[in-house]
């Protein structure tokens, strides 16, 4: 199974049969030539509309029909809208779902499990970055990071609950559990992307995380890569029967998916950062594969089609499940943590592992 990113201008797709047919229009601008492109229907799970492109009734019809979504974003990659197939009729897992969410301690308990799987991560990739480095300062200073990190997780796995209920209202929640887990993951990640910036090979004006707007090419392709793994990781909640808005670390908001939220924080690193690391370290993504517009740095079409094309490898690449032990995609991992979690909430499991790579 695969993704189809729409990234031509003006293309249209088509069903012709058990095929999408995607007819590229002639760009004389960029140099794109009119061209069909076919794509056999069964290999789709999902299309990522990024711009001005038409997908036909009858192809979306065809593809909710096999449980693919369709996911409009614009020219930017920033996420607009999805069209999903039928919810899942699996409501004993929402019903469950809701009740551990007023279960204060055992929302907490379940957001910790999220934090130190994030944490781990970051440690991981960090302690990587450490042992391949051949300058003997930065190997130290970023072991020295993966060690702040790690003081994080012992924090994080002897936190304290000390009430079955939600927190007194008069106290403010930075000094709740919630707020302390919170406050983990913002001293994480700000170590962590204070790492990244030595990992980094290229000179791209990286000084840490910046959100809205992206500052330079690296924040760019951070939130690009994060923005599309959002998108796996909402259809993996709503295949198990989840309600994605829902969530246990990340606080409930109108239009928040706070579960996605939540299960996406541990497959952040392994998937997105890991990428970002790849296409610059190894010159796939360069300078030039970015523009400055009105002071905020966008992907050109190049770049984008460079990023798409290994994060799919990414997603497609095989590891062994740190829980299940055996070899499966990271696609296929994002649906196999929503299924441990409803396994968790329905009571099948005592504890909920995160995904936490070796």
């Amino acid at each position: 199974m695969t993704t189809l990113y729409l990234t031509e201008p003006y293309s249209v797709v088509r069903k012709d049969g058990d095929t999408l047919v995607v007819n590229v229009p002639e760009n004389k601008e960029s140099g794109v030539s009119k061209r069909s492109v076919r794509v056999p229907m069964h290999q789709v799970e999902q299309v990522v509309v990024l711009g001005d492109s038409t997908v036909t009734t009858p192809a979306l019809l065809a593809l909710l029909e096999q449980n693919a979504e369709i996911c409009f974003c614009d020219y930017w990659g920033n996420f607009k809208g999805r069209l999903a197939p039928e919810v899942s009729k699996n409501i004993f897992v929402r019903i469950s779902q809701f009740r551990l969410h007023e279960n204060y301690r055992q929302r907490v308990q379940l957001a910790a499990r999220f934090v130190r799987g994030k944490l781990h991560n970051q440690r991981t990739l960090v302690l990587r970055g450490a042992r391949g480095q051949a300058d003997a300062a930065t190997g130290e200073q970023l072991a020295g990071i993966a060690g702040q990190i790690g003081q994080l997780i012992e924090q994080v796995d002897q936190l304290r609950i000390d009430a079955d209920g939600p927190p007194d209202p008069r106290v403010p929640q930075a000094q709740s559990a919630l707020g302390e887990l919170n406050g983990y993951e913002g001293v994480g990640a700000a170590a962590f992307f204070k790492a990244l910036r030595r990992l980094i090979k290229q000179d791209l004006g990286f000084d840490g995380r910046h959100r809205r707007p992206p500052t330079d090419p690296v924040n760019v392709l951070l939130s690009y890569g994060y923005t599309l793994l959002m998108n796996h990781v909402m259809s993996a909640v709503q295949v198990v029967g989840f309600d994605p808005y829902l969530g246990y670390l990340h606080s409930e908001g109108y239009g928040k998916p706070a579960l996605a939220l939540d299960l996406m924080e541990e497959m952040r690193t392994p998937i997105v950062d890991s990428v970002v690391l790849t296409v610059i370290n190894k010159n796939i993504v360069r300078a030039e594969h970015f523009e400055l517009v009105l002071g905020v740095y966008r992907l050109t079409a190049s770049g984008r089609k460079l990023f798409l094309q290994q994060f799919e490898h990414r997603l497609n690449t095989e590891i062994e499940h740190p829980v299940f032990q055996y070899k499966a995609t990271y696609r296929r991992c994002l649906e196999l943590q929503a299924r441990l979690l409803a396994k968790h909430v329905l009571g099948e499991l005592s504890e909920y592992r995160p995904f936490q790579v070796r």
